[in-house]
Formats: structure tokens, sequence, C-alpha cells
């Protein structure tokens, strides 16, 4: 696998263990890692200010805040230009419902991922401002069943 940075084996070993569990302290990391706690603190440094490691966050559980329902939209536009993709992109950031937006290749222009408080606030999501949204052609849902697996989003 081509790697666009400079990683070796502790820096793979950090990310692993980074990704599955962000609020370990330095010291439980570089116990885990095999090294001390100072140097440890400096690649997890340096992983950041490379854009390697681009954050940390809490990992919520959507149904027990009520939102009981995720779903994804493929989304199709008119046009495609750079200006009306840039446009739809920047109108994604605006609505709340949608939690992930990927530009994507083939039928759609792009898929979302949706997660709402019940079907019918999704339903108003699709209706009021998806499909009435500037240049949409197609919209396409699809409503998910259960989750099936949850990993950290890069495989290492």
């Amino acid at each position: 696998m081509p790697v666009n940075a400079d990683l070796d084996a502790i820096d793979w070993k950090i990310l692993r263990e980074l990704q599955s569990d962000g609020r370990m302290t330095n010291v439980e990391l570089s116990r885990r890692v095999g090294i001390s706690a100072p140097p440890c603190l400096r690649r997890v440094k340096r992983l950041e200010d490379d854009g390697i490691i681009r954050g940390y966050r809490a990992l919520l559980n959507a149904p027990a805040l009520g939102m009981d329902v995720v779903a994804f939209c493929l989304v199709g536009l008119q046009h495609q230009s750079d200006a009306e993709l840039k446009a739809f992109s920047e109108r994604t950031r605006n609505w709340s419902i949608v939690r992930d937006a990927w530009m994507v290749s083939g039928d759609s222009d792009f898929m979302l991922h949706c997660v709402a408080r019940d079907l019918a606030s999704f339903q108003t999501f699709v209706i009021e401002d998806l499909t009435s949204s500037p240049n949409v052609d197609t919209v396409r849902t699809a409503l998910t069943v259960r989750k099936v697996k949850d990993e950290g989003v890069v495989a290492l």
C-alpha cells in the first residue's frame, strides 16, 4: 500500500491504538506501543502537525439521543460545472441532518449520510430542502436497517 507519509512501525502502532481509543493518556499509549512517554508525545504531535491525525471526537450513540433514522441520499445534479459542484458542496455544510457528504462518481454526484430524529423529519428534509435545492435533478434515498460493522475509518 503506498503511503503519503514517512511512517515507521511505531507510528503505525500509535495510529492503530488512537483510532481504537483516542482518549487514552500518553503514558498508556506509550506503554501499548513500547516506547517511553516523551518520544511518544513527540510522535503524536508530529502526526497531528503532518495532518495524519486530523482530530479527536466522541462517538455518540444516536438512538440513545433519540436520533433513530440513518439514511443515505444519492444526489444527481442537473449540471456538474465546477461552480455548481462547489455550490452544492457548500449547501451540505448548512444541513445539520447531513453528517457526512461525499462527491462520488457514477450515476450520482453526491452521497449524503443523514441522521434524523424520525422518519417524518428525514422526509421533510428530503422534500423541502434537498429536492428543492437549486440544480438538484435526482434524489434516491436508502433507509438503513441496522449497522453491521463499525470500525475506524482507516484500516491499519
